[in-house]
């Protein structure tokens, strides 16, 4: 018998939704596509411009440094009665005829020395491959790994051509220089002759609320950056002359350009930099004389004691306030921005940045377990900042702790 099954009946389609035109105005189409072309062409003609003069903004950043670096010596003699273009006159003269004079002196020799140096590298690095390979048992080819790091003999040779030109030849190889050199000073002087009415310019394009906040960064990055570079630069020199003299006297190679590397190392990267710098000119001793390289550690230590507890009080006088870490960043930054230049002028630029977030940014209550941490590194801050005053002023003027 055949049973009926209820037949599936298939669900009719649903009325297609009706389609709905859009029409543009053809005058408001034209004037939108020719909008968003116009917006485009403008944003890559300014990142042209900006590409094209990068070189420049970045000779002004540095001259607003170094004017920034001559202003307490200006502010010195301006409170004395002394005319502000007399006496940035004076100061940027004193500062040309002493870097031109140092030049005259230890010119040809430095550049010389640099060569030698450069000259160096490859059996500097041969030694050491030889060294690890007899000390940890490793078979490296120092034929290899000369060719990877770019030292082979005839590539050094190349650049060891070009510095044993001296002065003169560098100069006279690298025309674009001496433009360069002329636009820093011209905008340098510029800028600390001028500095009032630079302010006072910029801010009465600003409205009065601005000004203010215009006024307080530009103290801020001024008391930070010249401080900054005064201190840095006096350390370095400082530094630079008695590790000269002391790889003079006990027969360093190149000791004028390694004294001179050793000095800017320890004072603009923080951290690393003291131990780096000084492991550089041990490499080049360590292989032919041990007894020099341990009498550069020896030394080394005694000088790092004497710079930190009678120097670095004397001349920094605690002009920065940079974390660590911080500084540390801001070296790698600038020199993976602007090369060798820029890890010097990096961890100003942090300082400025950081004052400037100090004073006006938001910081909110700590919670216990981090106020007891900051109580504690108050406490030791508090032991320095007395044991300086003891070192600098004499104990009579020491801070006495608070009756209890």
């Amino acid at each position: 018998m055949k049973t009926d099954e209820p037949r599936q009946v298939k669900p009719s389609p649903s009325p297609a939704a009706p389609v709905r035109l859009i029409a543009f105005e053809q005058r408001a189409l034209r004037r939108a596509v020719l909008t968003v072309l116009l917006i485009v062409t403008l944003w890559m003609i300014a990142l042209w411009v900006f590409q094209s003069i990068s070189h420049f903004l970045f000779l002004l950043l540095l001259s607003w440094l170094f004017a920034m670096a001559m202003e307490p010596a200006i502010n010195w003699l301006t409170g004395r009665g002394w005319r502000r273009g007399l006496a940035t006159a004076l100061v940027g003269g004193l500062v040309v005829l002493g870097v031109v004079g140092l030049g005259a002196m230890f010119g040809s020799l430095f550049f010389n020395q640099l060569a030698s140096l450069v000259q160096s590298l490859p059996d500097v690095v041969t030694h050491a491959i030889s060294w690890a390979n007899s000390t940890f048992n490793l078979a490296l080819d120092p034929t290899t790994v000369t060719s990877n790091l770019n030292v082979t003999p005839s590539q050094v040779g190349s650049v060891a051509t070009n510095l044993a030109g001296g002065v003169l030849g560098v100069v006279t190889s690298l025309l674009a220089a001496v433009l360069n050199v002329v636009t820093f000073l011209v905008f340098a002087l510029y800028l600390a002759a001028d500095g009032p009415r630079v302010r006072t310019t910029i801010g009465s394009w600003l409205p009065p609320a601005r000004q203010d906040v215009f006024v307080t960064v530009w103290d801020i990055a001024q008391a930070k950056t010249g401080g900054y570079v005064v201190s840095k630069v006096v350390l370095a020199g400082l530094s630079s002359v008695f590790y000269a003299a002391f790889f003079y006297l006990v027969g360093v190679p190149s000791w004028l350009p390694l004294a001179v590397l050793v000095g800017l190392m320890a004072q603009f990267v923080p951290v690393v930099g003291t131990y780096v710098g000084i492991l550089i000119p041990i490499l080049f001793v360590v292989f032919s004389s041990p007894i020099t390289a341990v009498w550069i550690v020896v030394f080394a230590t005694i000088y790092q004691q004497i710079e930190t507890y009678v120097f670095t009080p004397r001349v920094s006088r605690r002009t920065m306030d940079v974390n660590p870490g911080i500084a540390l960043a801001s070296v790698f930054i600038g020199a993976a921005l602007w090369g060798a230049i820029g890890a010097l002028i990096g961890i100003p630029m942090a300082a400025a940045i950081v004052a400037v977030l100090d004073t006006y940014g938001h910081r909110h209550e700590l919670v216990p377990a981090l106020a007891a941490m900051d109580e504690s590194d108050e406490d030791e801050s508090g032991a320095d900042e007395s044991r300086d005053a003891v070192e600098v002023n004499g104990p009579e003027d020491a801070p006495t702790p608070a009756a209890s």
